[in-house]
């Protein structure tokens, strides 16, 4: 069974919100998409709209997908969408930290590895207009 994860490219200013894990251990340090997993009977956007709501606090937008599955492990797919702020200020509720980079700084955070061809395809759309 393939466990379906979720991740917001969250766009403002023309700059992408990153997040640094706390955990696990093996991942804390990393910068991610924020997001998680998708309950049972839950569709993909209202679980990514929960997440933001429950680890940044913030209320978001979905816009355009990005790419299709990208492969987290053998049992884990993440599913990524462009995001806009409707409402709030992202705060690092269960981050180590957060960043807003530009389009000349995606690449100044260590990315987790199943993250960083999500930031170059974000970087395409986002070049792209």
């Amino acid at each position: 069974m393939t466990i379906v994860v979720v991740g917001a490219a969250i766009v403002a200013d023309g700059r992408l919100l990153a997040a640094q894990r706390a955990e696990p251990p093996e991942l804390a340090g990393g910068w991610e998409f924020p997001g998680g997993k998708v309950d049972e009977g839950e569709s993909d956007e209202a679980a990514l709209v929960r997440e933001c709501q429950e680890e940044l606090g913030v209320l978001v937008e979905i816009g355009e997908r990005v790419g299709g599955e990208w492969p987290l492990g053998d049992d884990y797919v993440m599913r990524v969408w462009l995001a806009s702020l409707v409402s709030g200020v992202p705060e690092a509720k269960e981050h180590l930290e957060l960043r807003w980079l530009a389009l000349d700084e995606l690449y100044d955070v260590p990315w987790l590895a199943a993250d960083l061809p999500v930031v170059r395809a974000v970087e395409f759309m986002l070049r792209e207009g």
